[in-house]
């Protein structure tokens, strides 16, 4: 079969089987690009994210999150099943059903503030940036009025082609959450933050790092879904319509969109010798989960490459797989789909302001997203 890459590439390969890769730095791996084997190895316990010596691991870039190892292996099952059990309860779907009416309000007047100042805008700017940055602020206890630092430490963090980068990225954010722990822990609020700073059984150390991961986590990935997805929607007018003909599709639009956005390359790290299609996987090798590749698997999506916004077949795995499934995942799906209704009700007649080529679009960082959309309408 013939699937789409994370880059766009064909790849050719067995729905049943995974195939040795080297990744942009060099480093030697295996690739999987099926549905079916995707979702099975995002499940099975023998890979992991840590790695028993880090510093000769295989790597894909330089990205703190998505470029190599992360975590102790001796400890990571119990770190991960800690993770959960303190996040998760913050983000779980009757929460984010709570905050729906914050989230309109929010979008609301972002959407005011475009109209306000016409046409043409850039939506990006406009919308898709601040929205789930108000949001997470919001949730977490940071102060929205420090964004314009601490979004350039997220981007720097993001970025997969400068170590030094990415460092001075992850020591910005961890001293300033190592400030924002010593305030929360003298004037409480109703905040994550400040959940966290009550329980006598975490360090200030593991407060901060836990918070700068569900910053990141918890606004990059909207942003860009916003961004890519307004501008597939606005590429492809016939769907664009019938969202404008139909709101009540875009549920089902958003999850279409996330299954044709181009996605990351997923590292795992074989725990233990294994076994995977008849390969011999040794423990310590990479394992490369092509998300894109198997959101395009035609076994399971008819016409793959087709958007279509009233698609029924399959679930996507952009957001990950079983106790692998990302925990912002029900704050996205409410964050894109209050703007996605507002943005086909409110501007029914939004078109591209520029050819669709020349929307700048990010390259230097592993979640991708553009710049810039400017729109008119």
């Amino acid at each position: 079969m013939t699937v789409e890459s994370t880059h766009g590439c064909p790849v050719t390969g067995s729905v049943d089987t995974i195939r040795r890769t080297r990744t942009a730095l060099g480093d030697e791996g295996w690739l999987a690009t099926s549905y079916a084997q995707v979702r099975t190895l995002f499940a099975d316990p023998r890979l992991g994210r840590a790695h028993p010596t880090p510093e000769t691991a295989a790597r894909v870039s330089d990205s703190v999150f998505f470029g190599g190892p992360l975590g102790n292996f001796e400890t990571e099952p119990a770190d991960q099943a800690r993770l959960r059990e303190l996040v998760v309860p913050f983000f779980s779907p009757r929460r984010m059903r709570d905050l729906g009416p914050r989230v309109q309000e929010l979008t609301t007047r972002l959407f005011d503030e475009m109209a306000a100042k016409g046409a043409p805008a850039d939506l990006h700017t406009a919308v898709a940036l601040p929205l789930p940055l108000l949001v997470i602020c919001e949730l977490l206890g940071v102060p929205y009025a420090d964004r314009d630092q601490f979004r350039a430490w997220t981007e720097a963090l993001g970025d997969q082609q400068d170590g030094a980068k990415v460092q001075q990225g992850v020591a910005g954010l961890f001293e300033y959450f190592m400030m924002l722990v010593q305030r929360k822990r003298s004037d409480p609020a109703d905040d994550v933050l400040s959940h966290l700073c009550a329980r006598d059984d975490l360090s200030d150390q593991g407060i901060a790092t836990l918070g700068l991961g569900l910053l990141f986590g918890g606004h990059e990935t909207t942003v860009v879904q916003i961004g890519v997805g307004a501008k597939r929607l606005l590429e492809n007018l016939t769907q664009w319509q019938a969202l404008v003909d139909d709101p009540a599709l875009v549920p089902t639009a958003i999850e279409e969109l996330l299954r044709v956005a181009d996605a990351t390359q997923m590292p795992r790290y074989a725990r233990t010798d294994m076994e995977i299609d008849g390969n011999a996987v040794h423990a310590g090798d990479l394992v490369l989960l092509d998300l894109t590749a198997a959101n395009h698997d035609p076994t399971v999506f008819a016409d793959p490459h087709r958007v279509d916004v009233t698609r029924k077949d399959g679930s996507h795995v952009t957001f990950g797989y079983g106790a692998r499934h990302c925990i912002g995942a029900p704050l996205a799906r409410i964050e894109l789909q209050t703007v996605f209704t507002q943005l086909v009700t409110r501007f029914p007649t939004m078109r591209l302001a520029v050819d669709p080529a020349a929307v700048p679009m990010r390259t230097n960082t592993f979640t991708g997203g553009v710049e810039e959309l400017p729109v008119k309408w």
